[in-house]
């Protein structure tokens, strides 16, 4: 390049060289030094090289790594930088090559700036590392200039004070917390359930952390030592489904935790063997006197093979399988509940509709002590048919996420099924190798189904089989009130205000749908040699329920 061309394009550019030295240097001796340096440099440069394609793009390059060596030179010094100063140098490559003490100071400006607001760290980034102007700043993110210039100025505060400030992590940087059990009453939604959302140590920490006061996205990143652009990220993320709630902020956990401590674990276990002694034991013998085991609207518990002329009589062993947890579930149902379900569940935007609750262990309790907590009881309305399914540790059909969508497709199939429409032989099958029904024949020729699963047909039958259940309850009424409250007053003084209610709520299905109860029941039955243990090819559909009203 001529001369005449270099120094137009020096001239041209010379107010903006001084102004760029000035916003990045201590004083207006080191920016007047610096801009002359950077001045001569690039006139220097156009005048012996051909090579140069875009010159304002290379001015720039220059003025930059000008800078660096400035920073470089003062690196010695760089804790009495401005945050403008050290800001230039995170964005050398060869930072490393710093003095170790200017290296620390760096890298600690480096992690603040992570503890920014997301709109002041766009800002900064844009401002220091892109070298943006204010006003293109403003234009591109859509906020007016003046929004900019105080974010801006707030940034540097944030800056200051946090690299005043000692960060100290907690223990779950080192130690994080772990949920055992996972769980949702309701309808999940079309993203799933809490495997789903909370499948990371991430976001189970940032719920144990909300769970009884809020946090803000800062507080939750020094305690676990990360950098809270993560935990921004994945707090925005459950709060738009409703797993944490926004308080000013911070955020506050919104769902229900449960700390399975020594003492809780074994108040719970006396508990419910109590209970399962008192209920489940006059439960089955009232329904073995009752008749209504012999009804001829009450199928099911076929086991072997049937035939075309006959089939194997009514088991009443698998039968007492699904219909003592189903009446112990629904009897009392109007006349018990305090809250509603709607009054406590979380309408999330996925189209779910539930509580959710998980459980951690407490010091010095395992896995295996705490014990699954039973899924179930799950049921799923058709008008006026109804699915019910208790999981119990004998079957061998595991309710899941994806319960709500199959148990649909399968009522819709039983439906037609006890209407006596003819399915597809697919239809058939499918019925037939979850455990719903078992067949003979082939469907293209002679064929016949029988029910294996339970069948309720009619409100009379289901009416009658409650009020057994209901009687029975109301001959231990006294001795199960004050065994619940006893409880009750255990879990709530450890529950957080803003989950009271929804404890509140959990708690008034103690003695009903409660997994860990429902269990203790059919295990009390077997442990005695009322109840036996089913052949494999019944534990597919053991203690399902498919009722007709």
């Amino acid at each position: 390049m001529n001369r005449q061309q270099a120094e137009t394009i020096l001239t041209t550019h010379l107010h903006a060289i001084f102004g760029f030295a000035l916003k990045r240097c201590k004083n207006i001796h080191d920016a007047e030094d610096l801009s002359q340096e950077i001045a001569l440099r690039i006139f220097r440069a156009l005048l012996v090289r051909e090579d140069i394609e875009d010159p304002e793009k290379f001015l720039w390059t220059v003025a930059h790594n000008a800078l660096v060596n400035y920073y470089r030179d003062s690196a010695r010094y760089a804790v009495n930088l401005p945050i403008d100063a050290l800001a230039e140098l995170l964005a050398d490559p060869n930072a490393e090559e710093f003095d170790p003490d200017a290296k620390e100071t760096i890298d600690r400006l480096q992690r603040e700036i992570a503890y920014l607001s997301k709109l002041q760290r766009q800002i900064v980034i844009a401002y220091y590392f892109e070298n943006r102007k204010q006003a293109e700043i403003a234009q591109r993110m859509g906020i007016p200039l003046g929004t900019v210039k105080w974010h801006l100025f707030e940034a540097k505060k944030e800056l200051k004070r946090g690299m005043e400030t000692m960060r100290q992590a907690s223990e779950l940087k080192f130690n994080p917390i772990r949920f055992y059990q996972l769980g949702m009453s309701g309808n999940i939604g079309e993203n799933g359930g809490m495997e789903i959302f909370f499948r990371s140590a991430l976001s189970q920490n940032i719920a144990y952390l909300t769970w009884k006061e809020p946090k803000t996205v800062n507080e939750m990143a020094d305690a676990l030592g990360v950098s809270p652009v993560y935990v921004e990220d994945e707090a925005e993320h459950l709060a738009k489904y409703g797993f944490l709630l926004k308080r000013g902020q911070g955020y506050l956990c919104n769902i229900l935790l449960e700390e399975t401590t020594k003492e809780l674990l074994q108040m719970r276990n006396e508990l419910f063997e109590a209970s399962a002694k008192l209920l489940a034991n006059d439960l089955y013998d009232a329904l073995l006197t009752s008749g209504l085991l012999e009804d001829a609207d009450l199928w099911g518990g076929i086991t072997g093979q049937i035939t075309m002329t006959a089939m194997p009589p009514k088991d009443r062993n698998f039968l007492l399988w699904a219909l003592i947890p189903y009446i112990l579930c629904f009897c009392n149902e109007k006349t018990r509940k305090k809250l509603t379900f709607q009054e406590v569940a979380t309408i999330r935007p996925d189209g779910g509709q539930n509580t959710a609750h998980a459980s951690i262990l407490g010091q010095g309790v395992t896995v295996e002590q705490a014990a699954k907590d039973w899924n179930g009881p799950c049921w799923n309305y058709d008008h006026s048919w109804c699915i019910w399914q208790f999981d119990s540790a004998w079957s061998a059909q595991r309710i899941t996420d994806a319960h709500a969508v199959t148990s649909t497709r399968e009522l819709k199939l039983l439906k037609e099924l006890c209407s006596d429409a003819t399915l597809s032989a697919e239809s058939y099958a499918l019925l037939a190798s979850q455990g719903y029904i078992v067949t003979c024949g082939e469907p293209d020729g002679t064929f016949k189904t029988a029910m294996r699963c339970v069948y309720i047909r009619g409100r009379a039958l289901k009416e009658k089989l409650i009020e057994i259940g209901e009687k029975v309850r109301a001959e231990h009424s006294a001795e199960l009130i004050k065994m619940q409250e006893s409880f009750a007053n255990a879990v709530l003084a450890s529950t957080p205000d803003h989950l009271r209610k929804m404890q509140e709520y959990c708690l008034q299905e103690t003695f009903y749908t409660n997994g860990h109860f429902l269990q203790r029941c059919l295990q009390e039955l077997v442990e005695n040699g009322k109840l036996t243990v089913p052949p494999e090819e019944q534990k597919q559909s053991l203690s399902i329920v498919l009722t007709r009203e």
